[in-house]
C-alpha cells in the first residue's frame, strides 16, 4: 500500500475513489447515449402501427458487431446509439477490472494481479466469443 502511494501519489481510499468515479461516470455516459437514442428512436418511429409491435424481431445483424454499432450511432441512428449505450454500460464494469489489475500491480500484490488477470480474461473471453 505505501509503496502505490510513493510510485503514483495514489493512496488505498484515493484509488478506490477512482473507481467509484469510474463506474459512475460509465453508468452515466451509457444512461445519456441510451436516453438519446430512445428519444431519436420515438422520434423516427411516432407514426408506427401497433402491428409492427407485436412480433419481435430482434436487432439486423449489422448491428451484431461492435465497429457497425460505432457506425451507426456516429451517424445518430437510434438503435445504434440505444446499441452503443449498452455497450458502454458493458464496458464499464470490465473496466473496473481492468483498473484493478493497475492497482494491485502498484500494490506489488501479485497474487490479486493474477486472479484480476484470470477474471478479466473470463469476461474478455465471453464478451468476444459469445
Amino acid at each position: 500500500m505505501e509503496e502505490m502511494e510513493k510510485q503514483h501519489g495514489w493512496s488505498p481510499k484515493r484509488f478506490e475513489a477512482l473507481i467509484g468515479q469510474l463506474l459512475r461516470i460509465g453508468v452515466s455516459l451509457s444512461a445519456v447515449v441510451v436516453l438519446a437514442g430512445g428519444a431519436r428512436y420515438l422520434v423516427e418511429y411516432r407514426g408506427a402501427t401497433a402491428e409492427r409491435l407485436r412480433v419481435f424481431t430482434g436487432e439486423p445483424d449489422t448491428l451484431r458487431h461492435i465497429s457497425s454499432i460505432v457506425h451507426f450511432a456516429l451517424g445518430l441512428h437510434s438503435r445504434g446509439l440505444i446499441q452503443l449505450g449498452l455497450l458502454i454500460l458493458i464496458a464499464t464494469p470490465v473496466a473496473r477490472v481492468a483498473f484493478s489489475v493497475l492497482g494491485f500491480a502498484g500494490e506489488r500484490d501479485w497474487l490479486y494481479v493474477n486472479v484480476t488477470l484470470a477474471v478479466l480474461a473470463i469476461l474478455l473471453y465471453g464478451l468476444i466469443f459469445s
